[in-house]
This record gives C-alpha cells, sequence and structure tokens, in this order.
C-alpha cells in the first residue's frame, strides 16, 4: 500500500470507528491515537535500519505528545485504532495484526526479563477494551474481544470474548450463526459482556432464598405439630 494510500486508509479507519469524528482536519489535527500510529511507523522504519537511540528517542517525544508509548520494535498492520489512547503502552516484540481497536490504558506488555518475543501477538479485527492487559509471548486470536480490566496471561482462540482477572474465555463460537461477528465486521460492542462473578453472586442469591423459604416452611411445619 502507497503512503498516500496509507492515510487515506488511517483516516478512514476513524470515521468507521468513532461516530464522533465530523471532519477530516479534526481527525488530522485531534486523534492522538492517529498521530501515534504515523510517528511510530516513521520509528519502526528506522528502527529496521539498524539504528537503536534515534527511534528511541521518537517513540520518547511520541509518549510525550500523545500519550502513547509505542516501542520502535512492534510491528503493527493495517487499520489499526486507537481510540483516546492516553496510558497505552506496547512493547518491543508485539505483533498486532489487521483492523485491531485498542482503548485507552491498555498493556501490550512483557512478564519479565526474558530475551526474545516477549510481548503478545494480536490477531485480526481484535477488540482490546479499556484498561486490559495483555501480557507475556501469548497469542489472541482472530475476533476476539478482550473486557475492560481484564487481564489475559494465557493464549485464546480465535472468535472468543475474554474477561476477568486473570481473564477467562466466557464465550466462544457461542452465538447463532447468523448474529455471529463475521471475519471483515469489527465488533465493537465491548460493553456488552458476560459478568461470570455477577453470575455467580446470583446462583447463591438465589440458593439463598430458596434455603430460607424451606427452613420457613420447616418451622411453620414444626409449629403446627407442636400446637396439635
Amino acid at each position: 500500500m502507497g503512503f498516500i494510500s496509507r492515510i487515506k486508509k488511517d483516516i478512514q479507519v476513524i470515521f468507521e470507528r468513532d461516530p464522533a469524528a465530523k471532519s477530516i482536519w479534526e481527525v488530522v489535527l485531534c486523534y492522538p491515537g492517529l498521530h501515534a500510529l504515523w510517528m511510530h511507523r516513521f520509528a519502526h522504519w528506522l528502527y529496521k535500519k539498524g539504528l537503536v537511540l534515534l527511534p528511541r528517542l521518537i517513540s520518547q517525544l511520541n509518549r510525550f505528545l500523545t500519550g502513547i508509548e509505542i516501542h520502535p520494535g512492534a510491528t503493527i498492520g493495517e487499520g489499526l485504532f486507537i481510540d483516546h489512547g492516553m496510558g497505552v503502552v506496547i512493547g518491543e516484540t508485539t505483533e498486532i495484526g489487521d483492523n485491531v481497536t485498542i482503548y485507552q490504558g491498555v498493556t501490550l506488555g512483557g512478564t519479565g526479563k526474558e530475551k526474545g518475543k516477549r510481548h503478545p501477538t494480536i490477531g485480526n479485527n481484535v477488540v482490546i477494551s479499556t484498561g486490559a492487559k495483555v501480557l507475556g509471548s501469548l497469542t489472541v486470536g482472530d475476533n476476539v474481544k478482550i473486557g475492560a480490566g481484564s487481564v489475559v496471561l494465557r493464549d485464546v482462540p480465535a472468535n472468543c470474548t475474554v474477561v476477568g482477572v486473570p481473564g477467562k474465555v466466557v464465550v466462544r463460537d457461542g452465538r447463532k450463526i447468523a448474529d455471529a461477528p463475521q471475519p471483515d465486521i469489527i465488533d465493537l460492542q465491548h460493553h456488552l459482556l458476560p459478568d461470570p462473578v455477577g453470575e455467580m453472586i446470583l446462583c447463591l442469591q438465589r440458593k439463598i432464598s430458596r434455603l430460607e423459604n424451606r427452613i420457613e416452611e420447616l418451622e411453620a411445619r414444626l409449629c403446627e405439630s407442636q400446637g396439635v
């Protein structure tokens, strides 16, 4: 993809995924996620040329201006959208596929001082919600949604929804085919996620209610028998 075509694609992605975008000039001038992506591309190009210090300086300038820290070694595909972006951190060996959406406070980081591949590999059409942490050399499959505040420490298969700390798969190919997100459609409804903890609390509440009713019935029978 040519330079101009890529810039047009970057702007188009924002209009597709952010209803707040009103004009091209607003997008070009007021979207830090777009600025961070453009600066990263230049830093990454220098990094691939064998330079180290200058790309790192550019990434630090990027962080200062946008609040988004992307190591120049990170590999990023087409169609990335970083919404707002403050506090986003993307590590050196991170690999991000096409049409990925990242919200503010997301960390794609490592888990220790190991060398080599130590950051996540993110598939295509993935949505990573606010404050989520994806840590370690793991793989997140295509069409995955990661809930807000989740901490993902293990591989995630394709077409799954992950929530919780640590992250657990709560939906996996569980929808009707007609309702399932298609590979070329990005499902941004990251607020419509299951809550396994809340469901467990509701189950406990129902059990307690049944036990209380049962106790009342037994007490009533006991009173009747004593009265007789």
